[in-house]
């Protein structure tokens, strides 16, 4: 969601927004953010995240929440980036407006999409989980009744892509967009897989006891970066398997990690505890860009850091004092779009940034 699994799939988005009172300004640019240039909010109000670019950059998909507009959890949504100042950005739903919805992906054909959806379960919104009852922790939800559709720009569905019962989800493609990779529960673990899109053939490429998700390919296809949690002591195992036995995963401890495009030779690459997600390479594939809240013991801000593929060189680029998320360069390099709570208001909105990056 949770690419986290969810909307905030995707990290409390709605949870560690900050009070007006709390902020010493409300801006779309803080000092420091010295990779940043020409920032351009692009949405306004409500839940905006997983923002990604088609593969001739003209278009973004994202999801969205917005109860004010009937959009009552996450939907798909498609809009044309401005090419001109001041012009406006719009947007249409894509997805069925039924059940909830989450990582969507454009194809390179620039005509269909691939996106995770519950529909087919209930028309109405999944519950969402009453974390009283686990001692006020934030978890995630995995809806057994996510599964990945394939659909065109109007939204009509063309496919069901997974059909196996149980959390399928976090799907995106490699650069060719033959492969598809995503997260599954069916085999008792939160693991990633790798499917050929044309036949249906899928391999398992994780197996550590963990969460396993929120993948993507380099833009030279020869290397996928994610998220992982790795439980180790027999208390975190047992809370791990608990939670996963009832349908839910606690994301607040995980590091990134990378691995060949095959899944072989798999290793670490941040070891600075808390929660580490939304990772992402930078165009040259050498480096990576991530969220992380590991400055600050109460669990957030979140904001957006670079490391090269050895965890080494971090640098902090993102200086919004609530959430920066969900990074992803254009596909020429030039810009980079984003999901914050900077200039809500002081509200728990999450909206939608594009910049000029600087190297």
């Amino acid at each position: 969601m949770i690419k986290v699994p969810l909307l905030i799939a995707c990290l409390i988005a709605g949870i560690v927004s900050v009070s007006a009172q709390a902020r010493t300004e409300d801006s779309v640019h803080f000092a420091g953010e010295k990779h940043f240039r020409n920032i351009t909010q692009l949405t306004f109000g409500g839940d905006n995240a997983e923002a990604y670019f088609s593969y001739d950059g003209k278009y973004i998909i994202f999801q969205r929440t917005n109860p004010k507009e009937g959009v009552n959890c996450d939907q798909i949504f498609i809009g044309k980036l401005p090419t001109k100042p001041g012009e406006k950005f719009t947007y249409k739903r894509v997805s069925t407006g039924k059940g909830r919805t989450t990582c969507a992906y454009f194809l390179p054909d620039g005509k269909h999409i691939i996106f995770a959806s519950t529909h087919k379960g209930a028309d109405t919104c999944p519950p969402v989980p009453d974390r009283a009852k686990y001692g006020n922790k934030y978890i995630w939800p995995l809806y057994d009744t996510y599964d990945i559709f394939m659909a065109d720009l109007n939204g009509k569905i063309i496919k069901q892509i997974t059909t196996a019962k149980g959390y399928d989800a976090e799907g995106t493609l490699s650069p060719d967009g033959k492969k598809m990779i995503y997260c599954s529960d069916k085999d008792g673990d939160l693991d990633l897989y790798i499917m050929d899109l044309a036949s249906g053939k899928e391999k398992k490429i994780t197996n550590a006891i963990g969460y396993d998700g929120g993948a993507w390919f380099s833009p030279d296809g020869k290397k996928i970066v994610w998220r992982a949690s790795r439980p180790t002591t027999a208390t975190e195992v047992k809370e791990y398997k608990e939670l996963l036995a009832e349908g839910m995963v606690a994301p607040t401890n995980m590091e990134v990690w990378v691995a060949d495009a095959d899944g072989q030779n798999a290793k670490q690459v941040t070891k600075l505890g808390q929660a580490n997600w939304a990772p992402n390479f930078t165009p040259d594939s050498k480096h990576i860009i991530f969220c992380s809240n590991h400055e600050y013991k109460r669990g957030f801000p979140f904001n957006m850091y670079l490391t090269d593929l050895d965890g080494k060189g971090l640098e902090k680029i993102s200086r919004d004092k609530g959430f920066d998320a969900f990074p992803m360069f254009s596909p020429n390099g030039k810009k980079i779009i984003f999901a914050s709570n900077r200039n809500n208001g002081g509200t728990r909105d999450t909206n939608l940034f594009i910049a000029d990056w600087v190297e």
